[in-house]
């Protein structure tokens, strides 16, 4: 499970990675990735003696789990470092902070590699090595030195995120997922804590082995889902998100769609397979087109009457401007219906409109939205109309 759901966070980051390698916080997250599949992957029993049988060497599957553990431990900090600081920051002391961090980790896994060398350790244990080998000599300071690395790396990275998640004005998205991710690092800290019990039981001569063998793997499991989530979680949110916005606007721009599809006599093209987005750039596509078809019919004295009487209703100016438009709209609309042939229609004399160039339809191209939101309340727009038809003087003024 854990390797299936990093293999999917990993396949959503990839394009990013690919597209845009120079940015360290890609890197490190696309290395995070990478490293966490490779040791679920190579620390299945099935695998180590898969490894051990290729290589012909016993238990040389090892110190190679824990060279990708403890990169992967490296990687930890190295997201941390650029997601924390940013792809601007390129300071002397981010710089110096990260070649430690590869550095350090680095020498660690060559003394994994050189202490593996000096042990002794012929018989094959695919599943208890730490604590069956835990007082072998040299092989006992590997299991100790790889549990260490692995523990700072998660206190670290796991105090890190926990004080960031408390950082004002985060995108609610991105909090949670940080939460998952400090939820993550933390309970990697129980993996070691199980870890080095069970080791420090056989250095004490008691058997905890079950510590090592089933608590600990349980919850290198949990963890590396968390984290998993933790990195899917903004991204997946976000995309929701959009994906929700995009169609409550395609859904709001219904009633104005259906209004002019009657006029015009045609209709937005429609596909079955098209995206959310190409959706809504055809319908707004399709309105907009209408709308300009319409607007030599557009009355901006009727407009602005509209304006003034949805104000003294008490609608604010942004409400106000929006049930106008839609009053003309609606106006422009049944005088197209009784007038097909544009010659016989007379435009709106210049006195009423906005400007001496005639009708101005800016506001309804640019608002089409809110106007298309106006349409669905006819009681207000009946209310309006009825006002904006009494006479002027009984209309109070505003600017």
């Amino acid at each position: 499970m854990p390797t299936t759901v990093l293999t999917a966070a990993l396949a959503i980051k990839l394009p990013g990675i690919v597209k845009m390698w120079r940015d360290p916080l890609l890197r490190a997250v696309g290395g995070l990735l990478v490293f966490a599949c490779a040791v679920f992957v190579f620390a299945a029993p099935r695998t180590i003696t898969w490894t051990n049988q290729v290589a012909g060497v016993p238990n040389i599957a090892a110190p190679w789990v824990y060279s990708l553990l403890t990169a992967l431990c490296a990687s930890w900090l190295l997201l941390i470092i650029a997601w924390r600081n940013g792809l601007a920051d390129r300071s002397a002391a981010t710089r110096r902070v990260t070649r430690w961090v590869i550095a350090a980790y680095a020498g660690v896994v060559v003394a994994l590699w050189v202490l593996f060398a000096l042990a002794d350790v012929p018989v094959e244990r695919p599943r208890d090595l730490d604590t069956y080998y835990a007082n072998t000599p040299f092989m006992r300071e590997e299991i100790l030195l790889y549990l260490l690395a692995h523990t700072v790396a998660c206190t670290v990275t796991a105090r890190l995120i926990w004080n960031w998640i408390r950082t004002p004005g985060l995108d609610g998205w991105l909090r949670g997922g940080l939460r998952f991710l400090g939820f993550g690092y933390s309970t990697n800290l129980l993996f070691d804590a199980a870890k080095l019990t069970a080791v420090g039981a056989r250095w004490s001569g008691h058997d905890l082995d079950w510590l090592s063998t089933d608590l600990a793997p349980s919850a290198a499991c949990v963890s590396a889902t968390l984290v998993a989530v933790g990195f899917i979680l903004p991204h997946a949110g976000q995309y929701a998100a959009e994906q929700r916005r995009i169609r409550a606007g395609h859904r709001a721009l219904r009633p104005l769609e259906r209004l002019l599809r009657g006029v015009t006599g045609g209709r937005e093209p429609f596909t079955p397979r098209a995206t959310a987005e190409l959706r809504l750039i055809r319908r707004e596509t399709f309105i907009r087109d209408a709308l300009l078809q319409l607007s030599r019919y557009l009355d901006e004295g009727l407009r602005a009457r509209a304006r003034a009487a949805a104000l003294a209703l008490g609608h604010d100016t942004g409400r106000a401007d929006a049930l106008a438009a839609a009053v003309a709209v609606l106006d422009a609309v049944e005088t197209r219906r009784h007038a097909p042939d544009p010659g016989t229609v007379t435009p709106p004399p210049l006195s009423a409109c906005a400007s001496p160039s005639g009708p101005d339809p800016a506001y309804l191209l640019q608002e089409i939205q809110a106007v298309s939101r106006a349409l669905s309340r006819p009681d207000e727009i009946t209310a309006v109309r009825a006002r904006a038809a009494a006479p002027a003087e009984s209309v109070p003024a505003h600017d």
